[in-house]
Parts: structure tokens; sequence; C-alpha cells
């Protein structure tokens, strides 16, 4: 028996034998039908869970000869839902960014 365990461990067996076979199948098992929650503790399942948990903001960057500020945010918001092709993005934040000269240059919106 302990003669059997050395040459598991050492792996000593050929490639051709049917020992060898068995531990690779062993070893195919152990990696597919291992449980995904066994390898999920510590601080690296906290932090994982936390960012699934938070909502991504994307930026974009919008040219002002495309919206009217006329109106407000909802051409604003109209024209993000256009770029991004989803009818639920909503803007968490625009900001203006202008020239030396004062003149609005391009619109910098943050959207959820």
């Amino acid at each position: 028996m302990l003669s059997f365990i050395k040459k598991m461990f050492f792996w000593s067996y050929g490639r051709s034998t049917w020992q060898y076979d068995v531990l690779c199948a062993l070893i195919l098992v152990f990696i597919f039908l291992t449980p995904k929650g066994w390898f999920e503790s510590g601080e690296r399942a906290h932090w994982a869970k936390h960012q699934k948990a938070s909502t991504a903001v994307t930026r974009l960057l919008i040219e002002p000869d495309k919206v009217s500020m006329k109106s407000g945010t909802p051409d604003l918001e109209r024209r993000v839902q256009e770029l991004t092709g989803r009818a639920d993005a909503r803007i968490k934040k625009a900001r203006p960014l202008k020239n030396g000269a004062g003149e609005i240059v391009v619109y910098e919106v943050d959207i959820k």
C-alpha cells in the first residue's frame, strides 16, 4: 500500500499503463466536478461579490451641435440612448467642457 501511494505521489507510472490513465481521469474529474464554492472564500470572494453589486459608469463625449440644451437634459438623454443603443441609459452627470474662449466644445456625460 505504501509503495502504491509513493508511486502515485511521485507519478512514477509510465504513460501506457492503466494506472496512469486512472490518475489522469481522477485529475480531470477533480477539475470539472469540484464545486465552485470550495474556492470562494476569503478576501477575494468578498471583493468579487461587491464588484458585481456596483453599477458601472460609462463616460461619453457628445458634440454640442448634436444636442439642443434649450430643452435641458431630455434631448441629451435621448442622444445618449441613440449612441449606446440602450433605452434604459440614464445620465448620472453631464458637464460642458469649454475652450479658452468660453465656447462649449463637448459635453462630458457619465451614464449608468
